[in-house]
């Protein structure tokens, strides 16, 4: 076991909480002098009277309850052979100043003041130790009340931020673009499917390596042991599983990106959308790609199902991959849908003005989409071998979608892309006969039942409402949402086996 270099007790914030606040800075201030005058060796009195001032005033001054004037200031800044702009560091001079100041930001919460227990003043008597206890305490506790405001619309709102602030880069991140684009390189890629050995050589230009096991914790897809630099994946054949390079890539991107652990289930969010958008950046290499698409394009012949055969990834994979690259490369804007057999809305993109369903926070997940778009039609042809071709008229305009279905254990679902009417022109099944007319948001439209039937029935249906399990699922807490740790360090331990750093 390799020693560990010695760390805090408990991790600070980077900068205490609501630091740039004028009380936060006037407290940050008086510890500053404070931590000054006991380096000296001065009591208030003395210094008071080398600055002229008074015991009680500075007394103020140090606990933030003051603040000084310049004068006072700078006459404090001599009398401690230092000056004024290291007293006006906004960095603690200790790590007791930084427990002090943080025990002063949690007892000044009206969390606490809620609590109606007294204060504690961080005084000389009170041990470092007591000050670390009472600081982690306050740290749990605040983490405990941010993961019970962490509701389902927590999460409606951070998935939706996302997705309106990927929408305005056209769902395009050029700094992920390049890493991805650098590595494929590097593994030796040149053109069609990213092979597994180009992958574990991705992994191997890093220093990891890449097991596959069959006891991988239930909750998670990827473990990666940072000590032995061992990525551990399932293994090479689970029926209808994720794809082992994109879940190998996943696990690299975590590495290549710098990510730390999220401090909130938006940052975890956003964490989890660049590393599905590096593997997808790996898989189907942005040069390459826009090549293919460029050609298909000049042919007219532009299809999800040839781009996905190209690189042999998913036909989902790959429909989300032209969100990436149409509009930023070939001027092509669109849209992206997954949709169940019910009508529900698992995913979507656009940013070509057709209009999701939504809720009141603007989330269009859960949602039921309109029965006329190609997105639910598609489920009711016979033949679901290849893709449907649709023109749908909306409020919005005219859309041409491309529709693929296929199923999983938990049931039916579509994969839609689709455009504005002007730019179907560049893609195969443009001359599609099939359209339909969705007036949605519209009650009238697809909500409301046939009059008659309702008449007949009204008085007797009572039907039991299924309920999907995500509208009742607490969202997941902890620094890694969904993980459950004691699994993950019990299976990293079995794997160790006694060899390498832990």
């Amino acid at each position: 076991m390799a020693t560990q270099s010695p760390r805090p007790v408990i991790d600070l914030p980077t900068e205490p909480r609501g630091s740039t606040s004028a009380g936060s800075q006037l407290l940050m201030l008086g510890r500053r002098i404070r931590h000054a005058r006991t380096e000296r060796g001065l009591t208030l009195d003395e210094l008071g009277r080398l600055a002229g001032s008074t015991a009680s005033q500075l007394s103020l001054v140090e606990n933030g309850r003051r603040e000084p004037r310049l004068s006072l200031l700078q006459a404090l800044a001599a009398a401690l052979g230092t000056t004024t702009t290291d007293l006006l560091d906004e960095s603690p001079p200790s790590r007791r100043a930084a427990l002090e100041i943080e025990l002063d930001r949690a007892q000044g919460t009206a969390a606490y003041a809620a609590l109606g227990l007294p204060h504690v003043r961080p005084a000389r008597n009170l041990s470092t130790e007591a000050l670390e206890a009472l600081v982690g305490l306050h740290l749990e506790l605040a983490r405990r009340d941010d993961a019970a405001i962490a509701t389902p619309q927590e999460a409606r709102r951070a998935t939706t931020a996302l997705r309106l602030w990927l929408t305005e880069r056209n769902n395009h991140l050029p700094e992920i673009e390049e890493v991805a684009e650098d590595l494929v390189r590097r593994a030796g890629y040149t053109t069609g499917a990213l092979t597994h050995s180009a992958v574990a050589q991705m992994a191997a230009d890093l220093g990891f390596s890449l097991l596959h096991v069959d006891d991988l914790p239930h909750s998670t897809r990827t473990v990666t042991d940072l000590a032995n630099r061992r990525i551990y994946l399932p293994p090479a054949s689970i029926p209808g599983g994720h794809g082992l390079r994109s879940l190998a890539l996943q696990a690299i991107a975590h590495r290549v990106l710098g990510h730390s652990t999220p401090r909130s289930y938006a940052d975890f969010l956003r964490q989890r959308v660049e590393i599905t958008y590096f593997a997808a950046a790996c898989l189907m290499p942005r040069t390459a790609a826009v090549a293919h698409l460029s050609a298909a394009k000049r042919r007219k012949e532009l299809a999800v199902e040839d781009f996905r055969d190209a690189f042999g990834v998913t036909h989902e994979a790959a429909a989300q991959r032209l969100t990436n690259l149409l509009t930023e490369h070939l001027d092509i804007r669109l849209h992206f849908l997954r949709v169940g057999d019910d009508g529900t809305l698992f995913k979507g993109y656009a940013n070509d003005a057709v209009r999701f369903p939504a809720d009141g926070t603007g989330a269009i997940e859960g949602q039921v989409v309109c029965r006329q778009w190609a997105a639910r039609s598609a489920f009711t042809r016979r033949n679901r071998a290849t893709e449907y071709f649709q023109y749908t008229d909306t409020p919005e305009g005219t859309y041409w979608c491309s529709t693929q279905t296929g199923s999983t254990s938990a049931g039916g679902f579509s994969i839609t892309v689709g455009v504005p009417f002007g730019a179907a022109k560049w893609f195969r099944g443009r001359d599609t006969s099939t359209r339909r007319e969705s007036r949605c948001p519209d009650p009238t439209c697809c909500r409301q039942p046939d009059p008659g039937l309702a008449a007949r029935w009204a008085p007797h249906a009572w039907p039991s409402a299924a309920v999907h399990a995500h509208v009742l699922s607490p969202l997941p807490t902890g620094s890694f949402p969904g993980v459950e740790d004691a699994e993950v360090y019990a299976f990293l331990d079995r794997h160790a086996g006694g060899h390498g750093e832990a």
